[in-house]
């Protein structure tokens, strides 16, 4: 029986160091496995003993593309054991900070890490020689990000204007006005983005694993939400750990969650749309008409178009939060520490994000726990694989090897945000 092993020790365009092995005995798979060897980075275990005041600036490093979705989880989580209660200025901005990281890291995702695969390119460098334009518009997009961040932020990269109760300082009116003319040129952009991605040659692949995503009465979720499926699931964040489980595997530096009962889920952009699109605004919807998605989307090939329309829908939510700015008449609401514990999950722009934090009477961190998006997709990326590997074992070698990586690349995953999870355990004896 003969044997045939498709494997990348190293994958290219993803962020982190992470590889895949295929293996095929006889026409059947036997191993479709995701290995990420990053080393683990322990973030749970040094938040131990630091203050309720360090969280968001710590867990902010875990990741230099997502640092907003680690720093608004932290300070959520944080709020709901203090009991801290902030004011809608201070949510509003929240907000429009959060518009800021979805647009910078979506457009890096889109244009310069996934747009390679559809195009035939091995990397956006090549990819530019010939379509200059497109990764013109995705830089453009993506420095209308950054400048969203440290306008609000304080600087583009791991922001540091961001605090437990709101922000050190509350921008001035002119300089979020200052954001509008960009946003305006950026909706276009973004508009523009949609329709090319919807154009895109894709295979064939529905998945049908349960699909989880915050979702809030009126709002596409970003900062805030109960945690929903498309099978029923409506449960606080405080819930979360009663519904999905974490394990180790021996693959893998990152912990691979699944539901309570076993099954496989999934998080992210397919999700969100999914679950809440018509809280979309109306520019949004029409555009996800037109790309042919007004039904919704369960092919993770086209992940990248359902990206495409929530850079839209960043870009336009972002224009309504700069239009009725208002700062508040305080930057930051009073935190009174105190023993407790406190949950928290908002919308990376890879999926749900899960911070719980318990306090001692100080407001000292006794235990810390952190569940990011990669790790909860690990395991349907893995089932992605085999299913689209099984359909196109007749293709050759290297190109088979290309599509693969390509279905890693549908989910964007963060390997460095997952590798902080390793369960370390030592025996002395």
């Amino acid at each position: 029986m003969s044997t045939r092993t498709i494997r990348v020790g190293a994958l290219a365009r993803v962020e982190g160091e992470g590889s895949f092995t295929l293996k095929v005995r006889g026409g059947e798979i036997v191993e479709a496995r995701l290995e990420i060897f990053e080393p683990p980075r322990f973030f749970e275990a040094f938040l131990r003993g630091r203050s309720w005041a360090e969280t968001p600036d710590i867990t902010a490093r875990i990741c230099g593309i997502c640092p907003v979705a680690y720093q608004m989880s932290a300070v959520h989580a944080v709020e709901d054991a203090f009991g801290v209660a902030v004011s809608p200025e201070i949510r509003a901005l929240r907000r429009l900070l959060y518009c800021g990281e979805w647009i910078e890291s979506h457009s890096l995702h889109v244009f310069l890490l996934h747009a390679p695969d559809f195009l035939g390119y091995e990397d956006a460098i090549s990819m530019a020689k010939d379509h200059p334009e497109v990764v013109r518009r995705g830089l453009g997009l993506k420095k209308v990000g950054n400048q969203i961040m440290k306008v609000i932020g304080g600087r583009e990269i791991h922001p540091i204007n961001v605090r437990v109760g709101g922000f050190h300082r509350a921008p001035t009116r002119k300089e979020i006005a200052g954001l509008a003319a960009p946003l305006e040129a950026a909706r276009e952009a973004a508009l523009a983005t949609v329709r090319w991605s919807a154009t895109l040659a894709v295979p064939r692949l529905e998945r049908a694993e349960e699909l989880v995503a915050l979702r809030a009465p009126e709002e596409y979720p970003l900062n805030e939400g109960r945690i929903a499926s498309d099978r029923g699931l409506d449960i606080e964040p405080s819930a979360f750990e009663e519904a999905f489980v974490e394990e180790q595997v021996a693959h893998s530096n990152a912990l691979h969650a699944r539901r309570r009962d076993g099954s496989v889920y999934l998080v992210g952009p397919l999700a969100r749309f999914q679950l809440n699109r018509s809280r979309l605004p109306e520019v949004v919807r029409d555009a996800a008409a037109a790309a042919g998605l007004e039904d919704g989307c369960r092919n993770p090939f086209r992940s990248i178009v359902v990206r495409s329309l929530e850079i839209l829908f960043a870009c336009d939510e972002a224009l309504r939060l700069v239009d009725g700015y208002q700062p508040p008449s305080e930057p930051c609401a009073p935190v009174e520490p105190r023993a407790g514990e406190g949950h928290a999950c908002t919308e990376a722009p890879r999926g749900i994000l899960y911070h719980r934090y318990c306090f001692d009477e100080q407001g000292d961190v006794v235990e810390a726990r952190i569940v990011p998006p990669t790790s909860q997709n690990q395991k349907a990326i893995e089932e992605d694989l085999r299913s689209f590997a099984a359909h196109h074992l007749d293709l050759p070698d290297e190109e088979l090897r290309r599509r693969c990586e390509q279905t890693i690349r549908n989910y964007d995953p963060c390997i460095s945000c997952a590798t902080h999870f390793l369960d370390l355990r030592v025996d002395r004896q």
